[in-house]
């Protein structure tokens, strides 16, 4: 390599350098300003995607230049390599436009209110149409690089051939893949579920914390994670408490001896809630629901705007409303009655019921 194709070689490095450091600055200003839609950290997701480009451009500036690479197979070699570091770039670049669009996208939407109907169903939509789009670029990306291998384009050729067995055979074998790929996009468009949704499954009270394209994080109210194929959301009953609305109600039962005043309690049901804010003020109901041969059933029927808070709620009157009973009709509490008579009054009773057979 003679100088002034080492000195052409050094000018390529040090533009390459420059160009890169003053683009990643300018990214970087860029992500600070919160008047754009660039995220505040675009300069480092795109530092890698970005050094690749420059490595492809200083490759295709070294084969421009013959005097750099002169043998032929340096030169397939390093177009190949050229090709390859520019599908992953671009694939990268397409990827962090999608995600940023996006975020971008559901930035309108706060899931944090109480009324959160609405933005829970934007937000499970495009979470997994993100991941849906992102799956076919990346699958369409690791197609067009394998098809720069000439071995590969062979194989195909003769696979092509033999396509209807081979399509059969696969079919067969991945039928649950697909099964379960299926059943995410059917989730995004139906929405049995949706983020932050609250549900029971497998008698576990939890909430919708992530929706992937082939399964579901359940997130029980314990801090465990239940991790559920989303076929599960399509073919096995559930119960989701927040569908249409995330207002519900609670219950509380309690059973008493039949002298309670149930209209005392009533209104002390009534104190109890308007002296917490975890009520929404719409429903209070105290309702005898069952009588057994000791003890009478009440329900009390409260209602509050959202399941976490009527949990709060319902745990907050359970509570008070045992202390009042407590402390005001401990004699109204479950008890079982067992009379005992002394020996001389069940013979007189006996013997007055003798005199009057005779």
């Amino acid at each position: 390599m003679d100088s002034t194709t080492r000195n052409i070689l050094v000018i390529i490095v040090v533009l390459m350098v420059v160009g890169y450091l003053l683009l990643h600055f300018l990214l970087k200003r860029l992500g600070k300003d919160p008047r754009n839609i660039l995220p505040h950290n675009i300069a480092s997701r795109l530092k890698v995607p970005l050094i690749s480009l420059f490595i492809a451009i200083a490759i295709q500036a070294g084969l421009i230049n013959r005097e750099i690479i002169t043998d032929e197979y340096y030169v397939n070699l390093f177009q190949h390599a050229r090709t390859l570091i520019l599908i992953f770039s671009f694939t990268w670049f397409i990827v962090l436009g999608i995600r940023i669009g996006k975020n971008q996208f559901l930035k309108q939407f706060d899931v944090t209110i109480n009324n959160n109907l609405r933005a829970r169903k934007f937000y499970t939509q495009f979470n997994i149409i993100e991941r849906i789009a992102i799956f076919i670029v990346v699958l369409f990306a690791v197609g067009i690089a394998l098809l720069t291998f000439d071995e590969i384009k062979e194989v195909g050729v003769s696979i092509l051939t033999s396509a209807g067995i081979v399509g059969i055979v696969l079919g067969i074998s991945a039928q649950k893949v697909f099964g379960t790929i299926f059943a995410g996009i059917q989730i995004a468009i139906a929405q049995p579920i949706r983020i932050d949704d609250v549900v029971i499954v497998e008698g576990e009270w939890g909430r919708i914390e992530e929706i992937k394209l082939t399964y579901v994080v359940v997130k029980i109210w314990d801090q465990r994670r239940m991790v559920l194929p989303t076929t599960y959301f399509i073919e096995t009953p559930f119960q989701n408490w927040t569908r249409n609305s995330s207002d519900i109600l609670g219950t509380v039962y309690i059973y008493t001896d039949y002298g309670l005043p149930v209209d005392e309690l009533r209104e002390e049901f009534t104190r109890l809630l308007n002296s917490t804010n975890l009520w929404d003020k719409k429903v209070n109901v105290i309702q005898v629901t069952d009588l057994t041969e000791k003890t009478m059933e009440l329900r009390a029927l409260m209602s509050a705007h959202n399941a976490s808070i009527a949990w709060d709620l319902r745990v907050y009157i359970r509570e008070h409303l045992l202390k009042f009973i407590q402390q005001n009709y401990p004699e109204s509490l479950p008890r079982s009655r067992v009379e005992i008579k002394d020996i001389k009054d069940r013979a007189a009773e006996e013997g007055t019921a003798g005199a009057l057979q005779k």
